[in-house]
């Protein structure tokens, strides 16, 4: 066997019939059923993923002061977040989440039935191509609510202006929304995968990925792992991009990828240049 077979049948068995995946799954399946079948659990995912995910960039923000190799990769550097607005944002959040989110998950309790947990995985790739599916979907749908959101001013002032009340993004913005924008985008994030038939496991995935890079587009920081330095071609725009829609509003209405502002003539460059 030469080596171009041996490659393609480790490709084949990482992508193919024989998923890496399958353990993971049988393991959540077989030991966790009661609690990924409740209605409860993609918001317990995806809430607690969101404050785990913040701390990092909390604890820039917090002592970066004493980090001079963090400062480096400061987009504002003489901007940054106050106590008072963490707590503003941390209280903003964790209200829309108890008078909002858990009464409506509450609510979906009643009326759904338990998911069904099929028995096979996704390959792999299958995971991986369901996380950009459903992401590329999501950017579509924000990008037309933003503009409009922006656009209309009765939208803006009424839903969308709390979230610009800081021109210097950090993470715990992220989640600085009114109730509207909350359940909109909770709406999207959950009909999506439902759309594009998305298996349980690519679901959440899907859900704690999108948490990830919506709170890195918020953090405030450019670092050298961010997303937008890890995909090629300047497809994803990433902390800079968002950071500058946060300084010039009327840019850069995607929230990840940047080819629906390229087309419409609304993408402003940040101007630093791309390692």
């Amino acid at each position: 066997m030469n080596l171009t077979d041996v490659t393609t049948d480790l490709w084949i068995t990482c992508l193919g019939n024989d998923s890496l995946l399958q353990p993971v799954w049988d393991n959540l399946r077989l030991n966790y059923r009661d609690y990924l079948r409740s209605p409860l659990f993609p918001v317990v995912l995806t809430v607690s993923s969101y404050f785990v995910l913040c701390l990092p960039y909390l604890v820039c923000d917090i002592i970066g002061d004493r980090w001079g190799w963090v400062q480096q990769f400061k987009i504002q550097p003489s901007h940054r977040p106050t106590a008072s607005t963490l707590l503003h944002c941390a209280g903003v959040t964790l209200y829309n989440h108890v008078f909002l989110v858990l009464p409506a998950s509450v609510a979906q309790w009643a009326w759904r039935p338990p998911v069904d947990l099929p028995e096979q995985a996704p390959f792999l790739m299958e995971l991986i191509a369901g996380v950009i599916g459903n992401l590329l979907l999501f950017d579509f749908q924000y990008f037309i609510w933003h503009v409009l959101h922006h656009k209309i001013r009765w939208l803006y002032v009424s839903f969308h202006a709390i979230h610009h009340k800081y021109s210097c993004p950090f993470a715990l913005a992220t989640q600085c929304l009114s109730g509207w924008e909350l359940v909109t985008v909770g709406f999207w994030t959950t009909l999506n995968p439902v759309i594009l038939q998305s298996h349980l496991l690519t679901t959440w995935a899907f859900m704690v990925f999108h948490v990830y890079v919506s709170i890195e587009d918020h953090c405030g920081y450019d670092f050298p792992w961010s997303t937008s330095r890890l995909i090629p071609f300047g497809i994803y725009g990433g902390p800079s991009d968002h950071d500058m829609h946060h300084q010039k509003p009327n840019t850069n209405f995607a929230p990840h990828f940047n080819h629906w502002d390229k087309i419409f003539g609304t993408y402003a460059d940040d101007l630093k240049p791309r390692d």
